[in-house]
C-alpha cells in the first residue's frame, strides 16, 4: 500500500512516520523531494537556492516526482510504502503560483504513471501551533515565504483532495501525538 502524510511544515508528519516505523517491520519510509539520489539533489536546489522562475520550480518537483515513483514507489509496491509528502503538496505549492489545478492534475498523474497513494494522511495546524512550532528555527526558503503562504498551501491540500475525491484522513496536528498515532493506525488498518 502506498501512502502520503501531507501537510506543511511543523505538523508533526515526520514524527508520525518515525512512531509508525516502530510498529510495522514492512514499511518503506520515503520522502519528496529526497527519497532518491537526485532527489537530494533536487531538494537542496528547490530549498536553497535562488530559482526565479515558478515553472522552473515546479518542472523541478515533477522531474524529482517522476523519478522517485522509478526508483522508490513501483520497485515495493508489495510493501507498506509511507512518503513524507507527495503529489498533494506538489499541487498545492503549484497553485499558489498560479498554474491551473486540472493541469496540474494531468502532470502529476503523468509522473506517476496513474498510479496515486491508495490513502493520504492530511495533517492541518492552526496559524498559532505553527508560529510555535516552525517560528523557533531556521526556515529554509519555502518556510521564509511567511505563515500566511504556509496555511494558503495548506488549504489548497484540502481542496486538492477533495475535488480529486482522494481517500484521505484529516488530522488536527494539535491534539496528542498518541493519540494521533492510534487514529493513523486505524485508518491505514482499514
Amino acid at each position: 500500500m502506498y501512502i502520503i502524510f501531507e501537510g506543511i511544515d511543523g505538523c508533526g508528519k515526520t514524527t508520525q512516520i518515525e512512531l509508525l516505523k516502530k510498529i510495522r517491520e514492512d514499511i518503506v519510509v520515503t520522502k519528496e523531494p529526497g527519497g532518491t539520489e537526485f532527489g537530494v539533489k533536487a531538494r537542496e536546489l528547490l530549498l536553497h537556492s535562488e530559482i526565479k522562475s515558478p515553472k522552473a520550480e515546479l518542472l523541478l518537483f515533477l522531474a524529482d516526482r517522476a523519478e522517485h515513483y522509478s526508483e522508490v514507489i513501483k520497485p515495493n509496491m508489495d510493501k507498506l510504502i509511507v512518503s513524507d509528502r507527495g503529489f498533494l503538496s506538489g499541487i498545492a505549492y503549484a497553485m499558489s503560483a498560479g498554474f491551473n489545478l486540472d493541469f496540474l492534475i494531468e502532470l502529476n498523474k503523468f509522473t506517476l504513471d496513474d498510479q496515486l497513494p491508495q490513502k493520504i494522511v492530511l495533517f492541518e495546524i492552526t496559524k498559532e501551533a505553527l508560529v510555535e512550532r516552525v517560528g523557533q528555527r531556521e526556515q529554509d526558503k519555502i518556510e521564509a515565504r511567511g505563515y500566511e503562504y504556509l496555511l494558503t498551501i495548506q488549504e489548497n491540500m484540502k481542496k486538492v483532495a477533495k475535488r480529486m475525491e482522494l481517500d484521505y484522513i484529516l488530522i488536527d496536528a494539535r491534539e496528542d501525538r498518541e493519540l494521533i498515532h492510534k487514529k493513523i493506525i486505524e485508518y491505514i488498518s482499514k
